[in-house]
């Protein structure tokens, strides 16, 4: 008990504030403390993922793109400078991008792409330009499943996970929105359609991580190819994938009423399986109270980005806000410590889950309650700055 206590004093005042005080509805500012306490535990952006070396990677993406928007609102050229000085130590004079290598037709690379199209549309760099072309000219290569799926990675041959929906359709859509190429708009669609038709699972309304066309990998049901968990992580990057690909779908695209009654569909499922003390939902999503599983952040803050973003662009009703605006005090109180150096810290996030590869993932039950939890890591820290973005919005 005394080892206990002094553990609680030593996270600092802070700390029993949060803890025994209602908190401010001041979510542009939880934002900004976040964003700065990640970037002084991380002072170049290429640092997050807990990185050694430079690495263009979807962590350092979707960081960037998180701070990007927070920049949009705040104003605050802090932000702005450190996405450009990942971008410049990134990308060369020509174009080359830094450790990126083409031919892995790793969908997680090209989640970057976003942020690029961004500063290229502010400085008109054609070194950006040139990355941003080399990134869609793999799309355009990219293996895929016989109904036009994209293959994961080539080292996933056959396989669709709900991870890559993230790191390409968003990328494909903002290209096709800015270079006017219809055809990447309408494939950025394609691919969520597919990957719903073959992930979903009528029984729960939940979406299966992955689908293996061949069959043959060990975690695939041999009659469906489907991996046999629900992880929340992967509907989360599934659902952030449906409300950023929709900013650049025309109102009188046919299948713009599908991708939002999938968006409204999940979102109204999802909330079944939500834990109404923490606000989390849980590492595989439908096993609620069993053994070993345990409550996540990084999905939560991704579910809660895409449905407020959702009820900020009308695709859900303002009741989602409510759920959004309490979800949120209550993931301060269960995810997020201030230590005794004012530092701001989001905890309970999975590290990483995959499946296949060596050594081999089954994508069971056991394997998903054993993938480690850790703090601040980047999965949680740029969705959780998206979702203050979207909840500031909503207060405008």
């Amino acid at each position: 008990m005394k080892r206990l206590l002094s553990l609680l004093l030593g996270l600092g005042t802070v700390f029993v504030f949060l803890a025994a005080k209602p908190l401010p509805k001041n979510y542009l500012g939880w934002a900004v403390h976040v964003a700065q306490s990640d970037m002084k535990r991380n002072p170049e952006l290429w640092m997050v993922d807990f990185n050694r070396v430079p690495k263009w990677d979807y962590c350092q993406g979707l960081m960037s793109s998180a701070l990007l928007k927070l920049y949009n609102q705040t104003y605050d050229t802090l932000f702005y400078n450190y996405v450009k000085r990942f971008a410049d130590l990134m990308i060369d004079s020509t174009g080359v991008i830094r450790s990126y290598k083409i031919t892995d037709f790793s969908l997680d690379r090209v989640n970057g792409g976003k942020f690029l199209i961004t500063l290229y549309q502010r400085t008109h760099d054609p070194k950006y330009l040139k990355a941003i072309k080399t990134l869609h000219s793999q799309l355009l290569c990219q293996p895929r499943t016989l109904d036009g799926g994209f293959w994961h990675k080539a080292i996933y041959p056959h396989q669709m996970w709900l991870d890559g929906s993230y790191m390409a359709s968003p990328f494909l859509a903002q290209y096709g929105s800015v270079f006017l190429d219809i055809t990447a708009t309408s494939d950025a669609i394609h691919q969520l359609l597919v990957m719903a038709k073959h992930t979903y699972d009528p029984k729960t309304g939940l979406y299966y991580h992955a689908w293996d066309e061949s069959h043959q990998q060990l975690w695939a049901n041999k009659t469906t190819g489907q991996s046999p968990n629900f992880w929340s992580r992967s509907m989360g990057w599934y659902m952030m994938a449906l409300v950023d690909v929709l900013d650049y779908v025309p109102a009188n695209n046919p299948n713009r009423k599908d991708l939002i009654a999938i968006f409204q569909n999940l979102s109204k499922t999802l909330l079944k399986y939500q834990d109404p003390q923490t606000g989390l939902w849980y590492q595989v999503t439908d096993s609620i109270g069993t053994k070993g599983n345990y409550l996540e952040s990084s999905s939560t803050a991704m579910f809660m980005y895409a449905i407020t973003k959702g009820v900020n662009k009308g695709y859900l009703s303002r009741h989602y806000l409510s759920i959004s605006r309490t979800t949120f005090d209550r993931f301060i109180h269960s995810a997020v410590v201030i230590d005794a150096n004012g530092s701001y810290n989001i905890t309970k996030a999975c590290a990483v889950a995959g499946l296949g590869g060596h050594p081999y993932r089954d994508g069971s039950y056991s394997y998903y309650i054993h993938t480690p939890q850790r703090n601040n890591d980047p999965k949680v820290i740029g969705p959780f700055m998206m979702w203050c973005c979207e909840l500031s919005k909503a207060n405008q």
